[in-house]
């Protein structure tokens, strides 16, 4: 098992600085200031619908969808299923076991039965299982922006505009997540040379070695992680549509 290095503090979101933790990796130098990035990502053609957007007068209201407190419930209750579908994923568990099964039939390691592909497959089934709902809840709350007061039109506009400008960077970076944690789950698994054999038949998943324990609620805790940062454009919205009902779209504790 290589022994971890030690870096210092990674500024930014809790996601961010727990997979940087997870991937021991290099602090990274400063970032540039918000304007100067936001300047080399939006385009001459989003540049001018933001500047639409923000200098423009919105459209009239018209009729649409209405936020209320049945709109605050349903982002509470997908977001929660989100959480426990990461939290219970009994079709990774089953997968595991499986592998392990096989390997205390054989009399082979049980520290060399489960490969990543295992867990890079559940991994990406819920990045896509959180990347199809937070699309649908962001486009149904700017709706209800855009048939709202002048200033929430306004609102709406410029999230679409920054939706089409920031959302293909985001998915590129959320893409590295997987690479990042299988780096730290092959530092936490042993060697070939130092694994032991099978010695029992495991009867539950429960009794997976405690590495493997491990790398299975670290990668838990990095999708939580990344649902939180998914679901902050979907806070903001819900805070701009009714800060007294809904000041955010936390999951419930």
């Amino acid at each position: 098992m290589a022994k971890p290095r030690q870096h210092g503090p990674v500024p930014g979101p809790a996601f961010v600085r727990l997979l940087a933790r997870l991937g021991q990796v290099a602090v990274p130098a400063p970032p540039p200031a918000l304007p100067e990035r936001l300047a080399q990502w939006v385009d001459w053609n989003r540049a001018v619908a933001l500047s639409r957007a923000l200098d423009g007068a919105p459209p009239p209201a018209a009729d649409g969808p209405r936020f209320d407190a049945a709109e605050a419930d349903a982002c509470h209750a997908q977001r929660a299923a989100l959480a426990a579908a990461i939290r219970e994923d009994r079709e990774l568990a089953a997968a595991i076991q499986r592998r392990l099964d096989k390997a205390a039939g054989e009399g082979t390691s049980l520290d060399l039965a489960v490969d990543f592909a295992v867990f890079r497959q559940r991994y990406l089934a819920h990045q896509r299982a959180m990347l199809a709902t937070t699309g649908l809840l962001r486009g149904r709350l700017r709706d209800m922006l855009g048939h709202g007061p002048s200033a929430l039109a306004r609102l709406a506009e410029v999230d679409a505009v920054m939706e089409s400008t920031l959302s293909p960077r985001e998915q590129i970076a959320l893409a590295a997540a997987p690479a990042l944690l299988e780096q730290h789950f092959l530092r936490l698994r042993p060697a070939e040379a130092d694994a032991f054999p099978a010695s029992a038949t495991p009867t539950d998943a429960a009794q997976m070695p405690a590495w493997l324990q491990t790398f299975a609620q670290d990668m838990q805790r990095a999708l939580l992680a990344e649902l939180d940062l998914r679901f902050q454009p979907i806070d903001a919205l819900l805070a701009a549509l009714t800060p007294s009902l809904m000041p955010s779209c936390q999951e419930p504790s």
